[in-house]
């Protein structure tokens, strides 16, 4: 692959071998982070499981202490009393079935969708669409719920999901360039954490086999993962 000037130049102030301590490698990814837009701040950590065995396909939410950065923009799927509640709590879309036949024809305008179980049947019939986007609505992670208030409002604050792909690695969004050092240290921490609770009892050998954070131009950073606790 072909790189840009900018981040070969970036490249050559990281030792590729090298496993940074967290504090130094979250000074390292700001450092990089010199796009003329605020970068995206993003952590992948590749875990010793099997993806294919259905006890060890590793998901979950985080509320991140210091929110993502990024604007949310969230549909709620729900009818009745509970669209007031939606509105009033923050969502920007809210519907039934005029939203799902919106859905159907190509509108993606939205990066979170939350449902109340009554109207799961309808949109039962969006999984083709939503699933493969990570957008489907799902009770493990609380977004098919009659607490609609509570999962809007912790969505729009920072609660991300996340889920393990094939390959065995965990990639999600931690903030942006411009957080403060000690902000992108806690949304890591707070991962990490949860990632390390969820450790299905089924696997074996290493679970964190590596951990690295980037920009979104910015190259990789290997993160020495005995040090994760330490930036506490």
């Amino acid at each position: 692959m072909k790189h840009s000037k900018r981040f070969n130049e970036l490249s050559a102030k990281i030792e590729k071998t090298v496993a940074y301590p967290l504090v130094q490698a979250v000074e390292k990814v700001k450092a990089t982070a010199t796009a003329k837009f605020d970068e995206a701040i993003e952590i992948s950590v590749r875990l010793g499981v099997d993806p294919r065995k259905a006890d060890q396909l590793v998901r979950g939410t985080v509320m991140l202490p210091s929110g993502t950065g990024k604007t949310i923009r969230i549909l709620v799927l729900t009818k009745g009393e509970k669209e007031k509640e939606a509105l009033e709590a923050g969502a920007d879309f809210v519907g039934s079935d005029e939203m799902i036949e919106k859905i159907q024809g190509g509108w993606m305008d939205f990066d979170a969708v939350i449902a109340t179980p009554d109207i799961m049947g309808q949109v039962g019939k969006l999984g083709r669409v939503l699933g493969p986007r990570g957008l489907m609505p799902n009770p493990k992670i609380g977004t098919v719920t009659f607490e609609i208030a509570k999962a809007v409002k912790e969505a729009k604050a920072g609660k991300i999901d996340f889920r393990v792909d094939k390959f065995g690695n965990v990639q999600t969004l931690v903030g942006k360039g411009s957080f403060t050092q000690q902000q992108l240290l806690d949304n890591i921490r707070a991962f990490m954490d949860v990632i390390n609770r969820l450790k299905p009892s089924s696997a074996k050998g290493i679970y964190i086999r590596n951990i690295t954070i980037s920009s979104t131009m910015g190259p990789g950073i290997k993160v020495d993962k005995s040090t994760i606790s330490e930036a506490a």
